[in-house]
C-alpha cells in the first residue's frame, strides 16, 4: 500500500506568503488532506530562526488534530533537551487526547547550538541531557504514577495510546542507533547512512529486545505534482533552495547529515531532493517508493511558497496519481 505524508515546517521567508496566510492554508490543507486519506500530517521544531520555522510543534500538532480525524499526526522532531519532560508529556497527552490516539512522536537531542543559547541550555553534553530527560519523558507520557526526584509523579490526563504513544527516536550516528534500541519503540534515521538500521537491529539484538520500525529519509525529500513540471519548478526553485541551504548551515559541521549548500536550482533538483513530476511519473515514484518500504512526502509549503501552487500539485496527486495507484 502506497503511503503518502505532508509535512510542514511553517517557515515564512521574507520573499515567500506572509506566515498567517501559510498558518490558515496548513490548517485548511490538513483537512482537506485527511478526508482524502493521507497517511500523515508532519510537524517539526526548530527555534530562533529568523524565518519564522515552526517553534511550537506540539500547539500545531493540537490545531491539526482538531481539525482531522483519520490521519497520524507525527512530530518529527522533538528536540527534549530543550523542553522539561513533564511539561512535554502532559502536552503530547492532550494531542493524543484531541487526536482520538493519532499521535506519533520522534525525539531527538537536538544539534543547532544557537538554539540551546536560545533557551540557556548547555550544548556540551546534550547527549547525556537527552537521555536523562527521555528516561522521564517516558514514563510520564504513560501517565502511570513512577518515582521522579524522590516523589511519586502523575501526569494527566493521561494518552488515548496505551500504553502511550509511540515514541521513536532519531539521529545519524551509532550512538543514536543504541539509544533508540534502549529507549525507542522504532529508529528514524536523520542521513542517508542505511547501515545505522543495522546497528540499530544488532543493538535490540544485544539488549533482548525486538526491533521496532526504521524509518529512512525518503528519495525524493519532497514531491510535487504538475502537468508542466518546468514552469512549476520555476515557482518553486527559490523556495526550496532556502529551505536547503539553510537546512545545510544548521547541520554544518556534523558527520551524517542529509543536506549540502547549493546555490544552482537545478543542480538541487537533480540531487534528488526534490521532485516536480507528472502524474504519471509520480505514479512510478510512488511504486519505487512503496517497494522500498518508503513514503510519497510532500513539503507543500516549502519555504513560504504560495499556497496556490500545492494546491494544484495535491488535486493532481488524488484526481490522477491515487486512482492508477489503485489498479
Amino acid at each position: 500500500m502506497v503511503t503518502w505524508t505532508v509535512h510542514y515546517d511553517m517557515r515564512a521567508p521574507g520573499f515567500g506568503t506572509p506566515a498567517p496566510a501559510l498558518y490558515a492554508a496548513a490548517l485548511e490543507q490538513a483537512a482537506w488532506l485527511d478526508a482524502r486519506g493521507v497517511t500523515a500530517l508532519v510537524v517539526s521544531e526548530h527555534h530562533g530562526a529568523d524565518d519564522g520555522y515552526l517553534p511550537a510543534p506540539l500547539v500545531m500538532a493540537g490545531a491539526m488534530a482538531a481539525r482531522t480525524s483519520r490521519a497520524m499526526i507525527s512530530v518529527n522532531a522533538l528536540a527534549l533537551p530543550l523542553h522539561n519532560p513533564i511539561a512535554a508529556a502532559e502536552q503530547c497527552q492532550v494531542v493524543d487526547q484531541i487526536s482520538g490516539g493519532r499521535l506519533a512522536l520522534t525525539l531527538v537531542p537536538g544539534y543547532v547550538e544557537s538554539e540551546f543559547a536560545l533557551y540557556d541550555v548547555p550544548f556540551a553534553g546534550r547527549g547525556t541531557a537527552f537521555d536523562d530527560k527521555l528516561a522521564v519523558f517516558l514514563q510520564a507520557l504513560t501517565g502511570e504514577p513512577f518515582e521522579h526526584a524522590g516523589r511519586t509523579v502523575q501526569v494527566t490526563p493521561g494518552p488515548v495510546q496505551r500504553p502511550r504513544p509511540m515514541v521513536f527516536i532519531g539521529g545519524a550516528s551509532r550512538a543514536a542507533a543504541r539509544r533508540a534500541a534502549r529507549f525507542g519503540d522504532g529508529f528514524a534515521l536523520g542521513g542517508p547512512e542505511r547501515g545505522l538500521g543495522d546497528a540499530y537491529r544488532e543493538a535490540c539484538a544485544a539488549l533482548g529486545r525486538t526491533p521496532g520500525p526504521v524509518l529512512v529519509p525518503p528519495q525524493p525529500m519532497a514531491v510535487h505534482v504538475a502537468d508542466d513540471p518546468e514552469a512549476a519548478w520555476a515557482r518553486i526553485a527559490p523556495h526550496a533552495l532556502h529551505e536547503l541551504n539553510r537546512y545545510s548551515a544548521w547541520a554544518a559541521g556534523f558527520e551524517g547529515h542529509l543536506y549540502e549548500r547549493v546555490t544552482d536550482a537545478d543542480q538541487a533538483r537533480k540531487d534528488g531532493f526534490y521532485a516536480v513530476l507528472t502524474p504519471d511519473e509520480c505514479v512510478d515514484v510512488a511504486r519505487r517508493l512503496e517497494a522500498d518500504n518508503s513514503t510519497v512526502l510532500f513539503k507543500p509549503l516549502i519555504g513560504g511558497l504560495d499556497p496556490e501552487v500545492s494546491w494544484a500539485s495535491f488535486e493532481l496527486f488524488v484526481s490522477k496519481v491515487l486512482p492508477a495507484l489503485d489498479r
